[in-house]
This record gives structure tokens, sequence and C-alpha cells, in this order.
């Protein structure tokens, strides 16, 4: 630090850089930020089943009131308690503050605290001369004239911002696939009920063709297709116990812990999504209104905003960047004698830095950050077309998938009657055992797709409900930081 006495015309100047920069640290080169127009159009193509008069929108409802099996709201609770993507979600969110807080901090002065001791020889005397020092030292503070600090804040903010939209759309996932591998599993141990019968009944079957043959009634290949079509069904079999085994796995994943016992004790072969509580209807609203109830489209905004403000940073970047160093405390040549009347002093060192050859480094750091705005502009919009086909899609399945169920329901009921009396024409001799095996592949099939359609009904009314951007609502949200910035927030 190099002491200099306290001149009479020092603090005029001082308080003169003070005023300036307060002046024009409002200046900035961030561009006028405009959100971009929705390229989807403002209706959607199916309008699907129509939902109830004064029906709540989905990102209005919690999902406690969406899901109302207590099983399932609890399974839910644990994944938001436990589950890692969540979590992760989370320390990014605090990554994202404490980096836009290192950027916040570079607009404001650092102050040390300077001791410095020295010992030279004297260029008059030749004797060694002590020198100490103690005191307050700013080292390089950036005076933000050209906004270019503030620009790489407001970059940081958005950014911020992009991380709180992430951890919401990481729980509208989770609340999602946390409910679609719940009736998973349920249909799992519908489907394995209807295995196990199935098997049951063909090795019946092969029993009575191995009697009707050692009596003569029937032949050898109705017993060899009896003894095929047994182990078709025992080979289905072992392939749902282990989908029902995987299934278990992957909840327990999303869970973040092994499903609890209370509840794998309530499956068992009573299990039926037919008797899977009812979900609310939901109005689909139109497109537009996906920009603010989609977390996913306002964190690809906010990462739109955050590429506006970094062409800011570029452009400040080509103009002069004025920083102060400062010092103020006492010097003497003795220890005893630091902080004795006279032995005060301070520096003022400010310095400017033009940029005049950079070999093309700043201009192309500038064609940089607006191709990462056209980027972001592309990605914004690519989101919000993502979202229309998501809703397009849910709905197109809420229109048809009621029809397709009732028909399997319908289909299996006859099969199931035929069957019957296939089963009675073969046994009094009227039938074939052709009509008899047709009629038992037949009815297997149609109730497996019984389950399966209606496992789809529902996984397609957790999806409508994920994509309108149920799942989350704002009461969960803890209240922004006090630092928020203005940066526009949908």
């Amino acid at each position: 630090m190099q002491a200099t006495p306290r001149a009479p015309r020092a603090r005029p100047f001082l308080l003169s850089a003070v005023a300036a920069a307060a002046l024009l640290a409002g200046c900035s080169f961030i561009p006028h930020y405009e959100r971009p127009a929705a390229p989807v159009p403002e209706a959607y193509p199916a309008a699907g089943v129509a939902a109830p008069a004064g029906a709540k929108a989905a990102a209005d409802i919690d999902w406690h009131e969406y899901f109302t099996d207590p099983r399932l709201q609890r399974l839910i609770a644990l994944s938001l308690e436990n589950n890692r993507d969540l979590r992760v979600a989370v320390l990014n969110i605090e990554q994202a503050r404490a980096q836009f807080q290192i950027q916040r901090a570079g607009q404001f002065p650092t102050v040390n605290a300077a001791v410095n001791a020295s010992r030279q020889p004297s260029t008059t005397t030749g004797s060694y001369v002590n020198n100490y020092q103690v005191g307050l030292a700013v080292s390089a503070w950036e005076i933000d004239f050209f906004g270019r600090i503030a620009a790489l804040k407001e970059q940081a903010l958005a950014q911020y911002f992009a991380t709180e939209e992430a951890r919401r759309s990481t729980q509208i996932s989770l609340v999602s696939s946390v409910a679609a591998a719940w009736f998973n599993l349920l249909a799992d141990e519908e489907l394995l009920d209807i295995s196990r019968r199935t098997l049951q009944t063909r090795e019946e079957s092969v029993k009575l063709t191995r009697l009707r043959l050692e009596n003569g009634v029937s032949s050898e290949l109705d017993n060899s297709q009896a003894e095929g079509l047994a182990q078709a069904a025992r080979a289905t079999f072992a392939q749902q116990q282990r989908q029902r085994m995987q299934d278990e796995n992957a909840l327990a994943l999303l869970l973040g812990q092994p499903l609890p016992q209370d509840i794998r004790a309530t499956l068992d072969s009573r299990t039926r999504l037919a008797d899977a509580p009812t979900m609310p209807g939901l109005p689909a609203g139109l497109p537009s209104d996906l920009l603010g109830r989609r977390p996913d489209i306002r964190q690809a905004e906010q990462q739109l905003v955050a590429a506006n403000a970094n062409i800011g940073a570029a452009r400040a970047a080509f103009f002069p960047r004025i920083s102060l160093t400062a010092s103020a405390g006492t010097v003497s040549d003795e220890l005893s004698g630091l902080f004795k009347s006279g032995t005060w002093a301070f520096s003022l060192a400010p310095q400017l830095a033009l940029p005049i050859f950079d070999a093309g480094r700043n201009q192309a750091t500038l064609e940089s950050a607006r191709a990462g705005r056209d980027i972001a502009v592309a990605q914004y919009e690519k989101s919000i077309q993502t979202a229309f086909r998501e809703v397009s899609d849910a709905l197109a399945g809420q229109a048809t998938l009621g029809d397709q169920f009732a028909a399997q329901r319908a289909q299996a009921a006859a099969d199931a009657k035929r069957f019957e009396l296939s089963d009675l024409r073969y046994r009094n001799g009227v039938a074939s055992y052709l009509d008899l095996l047709d009629a038992q592949r037949s009815l297997f099939t149609s109730e497996q797709l019984v389950v399966q359609t209606r496992l789809l009904q529902l996984q397609n009314q957790i999806t409508l409900y994920k994509v309108l951007g149920g799942g989350w609502t704002p009461a969960q949200d803890a209240a922004p930081p006090a630092a928020a910035g203005s940066v526009p927030r949908s």
C-alpha cells in the first residue's frame, strides 16, 4: 500500500467519482425483452370429455384433491420427502442462489483489513528503514458505469428463477410418476390373478383330456393341445410375476425407499382397477394458458431472459472498464508510532482500461451471446409446442379411451359366455376340443385387454393432470428471496 499525505483536493475527486458511479450505474445495454409469440394454434384439435361446470383448472388442484386414495396419497408424500431427483432439484436452487449472490457482490467494493511491514535499505543514508502500515484497502473495485456487472447479475438471477421452475417441474413429474407406478402395480395384481385362474383352468383341461384319452373319447392331438396351452399359461404367469416385481422396484426408486409393508399387504387378488377412486374432470382451457401453468415453459422463458441479459454484458465489454484501488490507515517507521497523530494517510488509484485490440474477442463474445439468445428462443418455442402436443394427445385419449374400455368389457363378457357354452358342449360331446381351446384363448386375451385398457384410461387421466400443470400449487412454495431484483416472471 503506497501511503500518501492527505491532500485537500483528493476528497472532492473521490466524491465526484462516487457521484458519477451512482449516476451511471443505471446504464444498461441489455436488449428490451419481449416474450415471443406462442407458435401453436389458438385451440386444441380435440376437446376430449367436457369437464363439469365450474371445474377447477389442473394447476389449481392440489394433488391431495386429485388423488383421493389414502394409500396413493401416502406414497406421493413419501416420494416428495425422499426422492433423490427432487432433492437434487432443490439443491440446484441453492447453488443458483449462491451464484446470483456472487454476481450481485461484484457491484460492491470488497474492503479488506491490510497489515504490512517492510524493511529496506535507504537510498540516501545506506541504513535500513522500517515501514509499518495498518488500515483498510479496496482492491480493483470495478465501477459499473456501463452495466456489465449488472447484466451478469440479471443473468444469474434469471438462472436462479429457472432452477426454481425446474424444481416445480420435477415435482409435477414425480407426482404423476408415482401415481402411474401405483396403478401399474394394481394392474399387475389383477393380471396375475387372471393368469393364475387361466392356468388353473388349463391344468384342469389337461386332466380332463388325459382322462378322455385314456377312455378313448378324445385323441392324442387334443391332449397335446391342452398341454401346450397349459405351458403357455404357465409361462405367462411367470412373466406377470416378473413384471410385478419390476414394477414394485420402479415404485421403490420413485419413493426413495421400499414400499411400506402395510400398503403391500393391501395388494391381493381382490385388487381391481375398476375400484380405483375416480379423478375429477379437468377443463383443457386454451393453449395460451399453458404459458403460466407449466413450470417447464416458465423455466425455458427464464433461460431466455438470462440469454438476453448475457447480450448486455457482452455489449458492455466494448466500453472502458474503470476500477478503483484505495486504502486508508496509519503509517509509521516504528510500531509504537502507529495510530498516533499525524500518521494517518490514504491512497486513491483509479484505473481506466479501454479495449483497443483484442483480435476480435469481444465481437465474437457478442455474436456468441446473440446466438445463445436465438437458441433460447427456439428452445422456448419448442417447449410450448411440446406442451401443446402433450395436452392434445391426452385430450385425444380422454375422448376415446372411455368407449374403448366399454367395448373391451362387453367383449370380455361375451367371451366369458362363449367359453362357458363351449365347455358345456365339449363335455357333452357336441363340440370339438378346438372350439373349447379357441374360446379359452379369446377369454384370456379379452380379460387382459380389459385391465390394460382401464390402466391406459387411468394413466391418461394422470397425464392430462400433469401436462395441464397439475401437481404443484403456488402455496407449496416459500417466499422468494429479498434480493429477487426485477426480472420479469411469468
